[in-house]
Formats: C-alpha cells, sequence, structure tokens
C-alpha cells in the first residue's frame, strides 16, 4: 500500500464512520438518550483495587513487563496493551485504568530515552536522538491530546473502538510491510558484504580467497569513546530547554482548567506565571465551557503553533539552501524534502498521533513511530526519537491526572516500577539482538506487532461493551461537550 492510497484508506474509513454517528445520532429520539459518561458500562464510578498479592497481580506484572519493553523498542507507548490488562484483569475502571497506563508509559519512556542518551548513533556522528524532529511533532502531539480528550467526551464509544481499529489495522499492515522491505535490504546488503569479503581479486585477475571472518584493523583507528562522552554528545540542552518551556506552558494551561486547583498548583503558577494573579484574583476555579474555559483552551494553540511554527521554518529554509548548493545529505534524520505540503502533512500526522492519545490514553506513539518510519528515519532514531516525545506528552499527563487524583498512588508507583525496567532492558536486549543479526527491521516488525496486538485487544473490549449498551438501550450518537462532564 502506497502513502496516498494508506491516506485514502484512513480519509475514506473514518468519514464512513462519523457519517454513521450522525446518522444514529438524528435518527434516535431525545427521550431515549442515555448518557454514556452516567452509565456504568462506561466505567465513570471510580473502582480501585487494593494493591496485594494475587495470581492477577503477577500476570499483570508479567503483561506490564512485556508490553513496556516492546512497546518502547517499537517507539509506541504500548497504552493499547495497558488499558486493556488494568480494566479486565486488575480491575481498574476505564479513566482509572487509562491514567494508570500514562504513568507506565512514562515511566517506560523515561528509562528507556536515559538507555538511548549512552547509545551512539548507528551510522553517523550525530546525537541518536532527532531533536529537529522531536521539536517538529511535540507541540502538534501535545495539543492534539487535549483535543483528543475533549472528543473523548462528544464521540460515543463505539465510534472511538471503530476508529481505533481501523487506524491501528491500517498502521500495523502498513508497519508490516516496511519491516519486509527492510528485511530484503538487509539480506541483499548483507550478502554484498558477505561476497566483498569472501572473493578478493587482485590486478592479474586472479582470485585470491580470504576467510570470511577475518578482521581488518582500519588505516585511521576509530576513537572509542566511553559513556559518559556519547551521553554528553547525545545531550543538547538548548533543544531540551525548548521542550521543556512547551512542557511546562501546556502543564501550567492544563493546571488552570482543574477544578479545583490543587495547592501545588499555587506553588507552581505564583513562581512561573505573572498573569496568575489575575486569573485567581477572578475566580478560583474555571467552570466548564465558561468564557475563561475556553479562553485558556485556545491558549494552547498559539503555544503549539509557535513552537511548530518555527521548527518547520528553520527546516524550510535549510531545505532550500541545501538544494541550492547541490548538497546530497539530509537536514536531518528524515529522508523527505521539507516542503510546505510535507510540513502541513507532519503537523496533521503529529496532530492525528495525539488525537488518538487522548481517546486511548495512550502516549500518541501508535501514530508518531510509524510516521517515523515513513519519512525514512532509521528504525534506532525511528525508535529513540518516538519515546524522547513521548517521554514529555505521558508525563504531562501523569501531573495533569495527579492534581485530578485519578489514580492511587501505591498501584502507580508499583506500575512505574515495573515499566522503568522493562523500558530499560527491553532496549538493552533488542539492541544486542540487533547488534548480533545486523538487523534493525526487528524494530519495525516488534512496532508492527504492539499495534496489532492493541488492535485486537482494544477492539474486543470496544465490541463488548458496545453490546452492552445496545442491550441496555443506551444512546448510540454524539453526546454533549457541556452536558457531559
Amino acid at each position: 500500500m502506497s502513502s496516498r492510497g494508506f491516506i485514502l484508506y484512513l480519509v475514506s474509513s473514518f468519514s464512513f464512520a462519523v457519517l454513521s454517528a450522525l446518522f444514529l445520532t438524528n435518527h434516535v429520539h431525545d427521550s431515549n438518550k442515555v448518557s454514556l459518561l452516567n452509565s456504568d458500562v462506561s466505567g465513570t464510578h471510580k473502582v480501585w483495587p487494593e494493591l496485594e498479592p494475587s495470581w492477577k497481580l503477577v500476570l499483570g506484572t508479567v503483561i506490564g513487563f512485556l508490553g513496556s519493553a516492546c512497546g518502547t523498542v517499537g517507539g509506541v507507548g504500548g497504552g493499547g496493551i495497558f488499558v486493556p490488562m488494568l480494566n479486565l484483569l486488575l480491575g481498574f475502571d476505564t479513566k482509572s485504568a487509562a491514567a494508570l497506563s500514562k504513568c507506565m508509559i512514562m515511566g517506560a519512556s523515561a528509562s528507556s530515552v536515559w538507555y538511548n542518551l549512552r547509545v551512539p548513533h548507528p551510522t553517523k556522528e550525530v546525537p541518536i536522538l532527532d531533536y529537529d524532529l522531536a521539536l517538529l511533532f511535540q507541540p502538534m502531539l501535545m495539543l492534539g491530546i487535549t483535543v483528543g480528550v475533549a472528543l473523548s467526551v462528544v464521540f460515543p464509544y463505539w465510534l472511538i473502538t471503530v476508529l481505533i481499529i481501523i487506524l491501528f489495522v491500517g498502521t500495523s499492515s502498513r508497519s508490516f510491510f516496511k519491516g519486509i522491505e527492510m528485511w530484503r535490504q538487509e539480506t541483499l546488503f548483507k550478502k554484498e558484504m558477505t561476497k566483498k569479503r569472501a572473493i578478493l581479486v587482485n590486478s592479474c585477475g586472479e582470485d585470491k580467497t580470504v576467510r570470511i571472518d577475518t578482521k581488518f584493523e582500519p588505516l585511521i583507528p576509530k576513537e572509542e569513546k566511553s559513556a559518559l562522552e556519547i551521553l554528553c554528545f547525545n545531550l543538547r540542552w538548548k533543544r531540551i530547554l525548548v521542550l521543556i518551556v512547551v512542557w511546562v506552558s501546556f502543564l501550567l494551561v492544563q493546571v488552570i482548567k482543574a477544578s479545583p486547583l490543587h495547592p501545588l498548583c499555587h506553588s507552581l503558577l505564583y513562581s512561573i506565571l505573572l498573569m496568575q494573579y489575575l486569573l485567581f484574583g477572578l475566580q478560583n476555579d474555571v467552570k466548564i465551557c465558561s468564557t475563561w474555559y475556553w479562553v485558556l483552551f485556545g491558549l494552547q494553540f498559539p503555544i503549539a503553533l509557535l513552537v511548530f511554527g518555527y521548527e518547520a521554518v528553520k527546516l524550510y529554509k535549510e531545505n532550500k539552501k541545501m538544494i541550492s548548493t547541490g548538497s546530497l545529505e539530509y537536514i536531518c534524520e528524515a529522508s523527505i524534502e521539507w516542503t510546505p505540503m510535507n510540513i502541513a502533512f507532519c503537523a496533521l500526522c503529529g496532530i492525528v498521533g495525539g488525537v488518538v492519545g487522548g481517546l486511548l490514553g495512550s502516549g500518541g506513539g501508535f501514530i508518531l513511530g510509524p510516521l517515523l518510519l515513513e519519512i525514512g528515519v532509521i528504525p534506532q532514531v525511528a525508535s529513540a526519537t518516538a519515546t524522547f516525545v513521548m517521554m514529555f506528552s505521558s508525563s504531562l499527563s501523569v501531573v495533569e491526572f495527579y492534581l485530578l487524583k485519578r489514580f492511587p498512588i501505591p498501584y502507580a508507583l508499583y506500575l512505574t516500577s515495573v515499566s522503568v525496567l522493562a523500558g530499560f532492558w527491553g532496549q538493552f536486549f533488542v539492541r544486542r539482538i540487533i547488534a548480533c543479526l545486523g538487523r534493525a527491521s526487528i524494530i519495525v516488525f516488534i512496532l508492527s506487532g504492539v499495534i496489532f496486538a492493541s488492535a485486537l485487544t482494544m477492539g474486543v473490549i470496544g465490541i463488548d461493551k458496545s453490546i452492552q449498551m445496545i442491550n441496555n438501550h443506551e444512546f448510540m450518537g454524539f453526546l454533549g461537550f457541556c452536558t457531559n462532564q
């Protein structure tokens, strides 16, 4: 499936699903409406089981460990696996399961980033984290998450399930075929290298056979860097500072919207935001759908567009400069030309990834991981960059959920610890396998497998709950944003 065919598949499928929901909304009598958020099926009522030794906890720990390990290696987080596990196996309600899945994604992403910072780039003398792509996608991803959370209130449960299945099946299939293509290229490359190393032809045309495993000393010995030197080389503090500023800006907007405000929020706002006194002088909490609510909601758009626009203009100017000089090198890890159309496409994909993260409770990596591969980023860098971006987006959600008291602290600490270990050891073992086999396409197959497994688990749960809603004669159309929070 080509890129255009994949986009056509998504647009047509999504349009059909949304039109079906609109049809149901317009043809169901208002008296039969039962809000999804007020029903037992939706999982609104808080259900927090006790943290105590049991076979369910052991099985959940194993699933969480494997999901975190594979998810971070593939650069997709694993929220599509965590939410069903927490909901069905451990017994949490849907909203608490989504909040805890963010904790697990944050822990796994943080440990994965720490591991990757001590790993050199496999082919170049550049950081393994592509900060240009991180700055391009992070603001759009975080903006999309905000929009996705809002849409989760409006969209009916069955529509969210259908959209997730369509998206995950499409992206997993696309990634799988991408992995097959990379595997074939790696096979051809290994054959060519074997031929070149096995036979040497002298100037007289005679063959001299040598051992394939013969080691040759390079003419200029390569300088080996220590782990600390690699760590310092991979860190770009100015870029990281910009990402932190974006993170704090989104956090402040979300904190001001929180109702009621946590005492910690006051100290944060007083120390960072000069306008805090004015805002708190007007009211201590922001009512849903009030004027202040929409003003604060709208503040996130200029924040995201400002950072994205700066990075997009930078890439566009550098791209024009490279073309004018006739250079064949790429500006960043992506092997595409940074034309306005490609930049707009990346912005759209970033927002879509965030929306999916907001609807599902994941970190948006289900879009970002395959997208980075699609634009030509090698798997090792794609995985490292995607987990780096997810660390910021998931940690923002964790802080928000903590202030809203959406998850139990003991479970959050336990599952985050499991994910931290899983993220580190997952990266360790897969990097060793890649170094041994010489096949980076393994990362792509892991990514595809995690997305497909998420499509199955989320699909099964979504279909089951939708059937329950039908049996309970619940409203299956769009819900009101202001009346269903």
